[in-house]
């Protein structure tokens, strides 16, 4: 893809009061601006190091629903965003999206409650209540994701085993190829292994770039795996003194 549909944004902090919680963000409090460089862009971090809150205030700042779905997507059943969409001023490519959505793991169950009021007399429910929570968020990706689109993910792994994990990985890669963007906030060291992707890590009090082999995600997998017996046997034998 040649441009993005947001190439970065530009923060104005004097949206902000002195005295929100944003500005105490380690990785946030100092951010002025931010540029997008690939198709797919990851958020890494601990938790609490201010991913999702960003993520969050990009995708409102882009005229789509705190909670989630498309941007025809307006409901409200708890008013828990922060105020930092206010300080944000998307700076958008030449390129204009035909489509997008907003997914966060955490109120797609409401998103999914209001899909099927949206659906009454018009056209028929994806009933997502009645599959798996992980065949759900599949289920979107699968309908949602389409050429040309812009994508905002929160943490899409929430609901998917490692198989579902590569199975939206291809989604994700189709999509890429037909021209979309992907911002994604995530812990999997699979859906971090997509090749081409940019990586940026909210640890170190900062957000800069990073490669795969040094996210967390990919270091604590690894070592599980490679030294599965001996991390454990560490672990617990220091749990266990210190009862």
């Amino acid at each position: 893809m040649k441009d993005q549909f947001i190439r970065g944004i530009q923060m104005k902090w004097e949206n902000i009061s002195p005295y929100s919680y944003v500005r105490s963000i380690p990785a946030v409090q100092n951010l002025q601006h931010l540029e997008f460089h690939k198709p797919i862009t990851f958020f890494v971090g601990e938790n609490g190091s201010g991913k999702s809150t960003l993520l969050e205030a990009i995708a409102i700042a882009e005229g789509f629903n705190p909670e989630g779905g498309t941007k025809n997507y307006s409901f409200s059943t708890y008013d828990s965003h922060s105020e930092l969409y206010e300080a944000i001023r998307i700076i958008k490519g030449v390129r204009h999206a035909e489509w997008g959505y907003f997914l966060r793991a955490e109120s797609f169950y409401n998103v999914a409650t209001m899909e099927e009021e949206y659906a009454r007399g018009t056209v028929p429910s994806e009933r997502l209540h009645q599959i798996s929570h992980g065949e759900s968020f599949l289920a979107v990706a699968q309908k949602h994701f389409r050429p040309n689109g812009l994508y905002l993910l929160d943490e899409p792994e929430a609901a998917l085993s490692p198989q579902r994990q590569l199975t939206l990985l291809m989604e994700i890669d189709r999509c890429v190829k037909e021209e979309s963007q992907f911002i994604i906030v995530t812990h999997s060291p699979i859906l971090l292994g997509m090749p081409n992707a940019e990586i940026l890590t909210f640890d170190d009090e900062q957000i800069h770039p990073c490669d795969y082999e040094e996210t967390d995600s990919y270091q604590v997998t690894e070592m599980f795996i490679n030294h599965r017996a001996h991390l454990l046997r560490r672990l617990l034998e220091n749990e266990t003194d210190t009862m």
